[in-house]
């Protein structure tokens, strides 16, 4: 028997005997399941069918000579034969579409139960039951509630001060610094911090309207002074003649244009959640476990650090 065939064949045992043993090594085994069944026949089967077709084909393209007629195309004297589709190829495809087909439809159904669904349902459930109980609460209970909510998802980044412990994540207790600032000056900003795609320019399509000129390192590093010392100081006319026209004159935002700079909003806090946020010291990856309710809480603990 050729080598190949013989190693072929002797692969496919070991890999099937430790397969087999992998389960029953397993608590329970297969138990009885028939998802866990169906993934071990599928894994067996996919690993047979791939090794048959390696030692076919190898030993093929070891044995065979193409025959058959040309077809008149050619490309740089390279052509190509007009063989049918052969058996096994066609074969194959058949079986496994068959196979996908009573998967689906008999084998696994997509609308039979599954931990995944029930988990989410009763999720949505909890959730609907929490928004009942809860949606009257405003005022001091809903900081307090947000206080609860903030340290059991966000003290881990920002710290049970929410001061960011030392750079590792931004300081809450202020609405923006000054680095903050120059990292989305020169880098531009697409947070979805309005909740919806709309860019903020980089450096490159900022115009200082007072100079008629791009801004500058140093007219970046005044405007970002002012704004996170709580616009006091030098560069009121450089965020007149840049800033201005997208958040406000005052800095408190423009609806559906840029984003209040002077402190934080519920609706800031909640798209920060909902769609992450990237910065001068990395990504803020999006918290999706909260539900209305305790997103409205935490944004109004995090609003009432800074007052």
């Amino acid at each position: 028997m050729n080598k190949l065939y013989l190693w072929g064949g002797i692969f496919s045992v070991a890999l099937v005997g430790a397969t087999y043993a992998a389960i029953g090594m397993t608590k329970g085994g297969l138990n009885g399941d028939i998802v866990n069944i169906l993934a071990v026949l599928g894994a067996i089967a996919i690993a047979l069918i791939t090794i048959w077709v390696v030692v076919k084909y190898v030993r093929q393209m070891q044995t065979d000579t193409a025959t058959g007629e040309l077809a008149e195309e050619n490309w740089d004297g390279i052509g190509e034969y007009k063989n049918d589709l052969p058996i096994g190829w066609a074969v194959m495809f058949m079986a496994l579409n068959i196979w996908g087909f009573w998967y689906f439809i008999v084998g696994y159904p997509v609308n039979a139960f599954s931990q995944i669904g029930q988990y989410n349902d009763e999720v949505a459930e909890k959730n609907a039951k929490f928004q009942a109980v809860y949606a009257d609460i405003k005022g001091e209970r809903l900081v307090e509630m947000g206080e609860s909510v903030f340290i059991a998802n966000c003290t881990v980044c920002h710290g049970i001060n929410a001061d960011g412990m030392d750079g590792k994540a931004a300081n809450l207790n202020q609405r923006i610094e000054k680095k903050t600032v120059k990292y989305v000056i020169n880098h531009g900003s697409n947070n979805h911090l309005l909740g919806m795609e709309m860019p903020m320019p980089d450096r490159n399509g900022l115009f200082n309207a007072n100079t008629g000129a791009l801004i500058t390192d140093a007219e970046i590093d005044t405007v970002a002074s002012y704004v996170a010392n709580g616009f006091q100081g030098a560069g009121a006319d450089i965020f007149a003649g840049t800033c201005a026209g997208c958040h406000g004159a005052d800095g408190r935002g423009i609806a559906g244009v840029a984003p209040n700079l002077r402190e934080f909003t519920p609706e800031l806090i909640a798209n920060v959640l909902a769609h992450s946020k990237k910065g001068a010291i990395g990504k803020m990856p999006a918290i999706d476990v909260l539900n209305k309710k305790q997103t409205e809480a935490v944004a109004a603990y995090i609003i009432s650090l800074s007052k």
